[in-house]
C-alpha cells in the first residue's frame, strides 16, 4: 500500500545544537586568549596590575627615538636612544624581549602587589640578576645580551664577544676590550636612563667619544644618586 511508512528511507539528521555552540564557546577562548597574550607582549600589560610602579619605565619605552626626552625618574635625556628601552623598541623588541617572566616570578609580584609589599622606586637591576630572573642559568651580562637571537653580525650571524670588540676597535679608546674585566654591559648600557660611558671614570679623554646622549660617568652616578634620594 502507498500509505505504508518504509522504514528504510533516509531521516532527516538532527542537528547537533551542543556540539555547536561548544564549538563557539571554543571559538572565542582561543580569541581570548590570543587577545590576551598579545596584550600581554606589550609594554602596557605591565603596569596594568601587578607593576604598579613601573609607569615612568613604560614612559621611557614610549619616548620619541632619536629626540630629546626624559629618563625612568624625569631627568633630560638630550637622546632617547641612549636608553635601551628605546634603541631596542626601534629594533623591533618589547619589555618581554629582555624581562622574560617565570611563573613563578610572576606570581611573587602578584603576591607583592596585592599585599603592597614592594620598593618604589624599584630598584636597579643588572644583566646577572635578569638571567637568573628569566629563567635562565646564572650567568654574565655578556652572556645575557650576546644570547642567541639578539645581537647579530653584519652576516646575520650571532655576535660574540670577539666580533662586539672588533665591531668598536676604530675608537681611541676601545670600550668593547673588556680589560677590566669587573665590568659587564649593564654598567655603560642603561635601560631606562641615559647610558653611562663608564671608561670616563678614569680617562678624562674618553669623553670626546661620548655617544649622542650618553653621560659621562660622573655625571651617571650624579643622576643616580640624586633621583633616588629625592624619590
Amino acid at each position: 500500500m502507498s500509505d505504508e511508512i518504509n522504514d528504510s528511507a533516509p531521516k532527516p539528521k538532527r542537528k547537533h545544537k551542543k556540539l555547536a555552540v561548544v564549538g563557539v564557546v571554543a571559538a572565542i577562548v582561543v580569541v581570548l586568549g590570543v587577545g590576551f597574550w598579545t596584550w600581554h607582549n606589550t609594554p602596557g600589560f605591565c603596569n596594568a596590575f601587578c607593576h604598579t610602579p613601573m609607569d615612568n619605565f613604560v614612559a621611557t619605552y614610549n619616548e620619541e627615538p632619536g629626540a630629546a626626552g626624559v629618563d625612568k625618574w624625569g631627568n633630560e635625556v638630550s637622546n632617547t636612544n641612549a636608553m635601551l628601552a628605546v634603541s631596542h623598541k626601534e629594533a623591533g623588541q618589547n619589555c618581554l624581549s629582555c624581562h622574560v617572566p617565570t611563573l613563578s616570578q610572576q606570581i611573587g609580584e602578584v603576591q607583592a602587589t596585592m599585599s603592597g609589599d614592594y620598593y618604589y622606586p624599584l630598584e636597579e637591576t643588572n644583566l646577572e640578576v635578569l638571567q637568573v630572573n628569566s629563567g635562565h642559568a646564572a650567568g654574565t651580562g655578556e652572556e645575557f645580551c650576546l644570547k642567541s637571537g639578539c645581537h647579530v653580525t653584519s652576516t646575520g650571524a650571532d655576535m660574540t664577544k670577539a666580533d662586539l670588540t672588533e665591531a668598536t676597535s676604530d675608537m681611541v679608546r676601545n670600550p668593547h676590550s673588556w680589560h677590566h674585566s669587573q665590568y659587564t654591559c649593564s654598567d655603560c648600557h642603561k635601560s631606562h636612563r641615559a647610558s653611562v660611558l663608564i671608561c670616563t671614570q678614569c680617562h678624562a679623554d674618553a669623553e670626546s667619544e661620548l655617544p649622542d646622549g650618553w653621560v659621562d660617568y660622573n655625571t651617571g652616578k650624579q643622576i643616580e644618586e640624586n633621583s633616588i634620594y629625592a624619590s
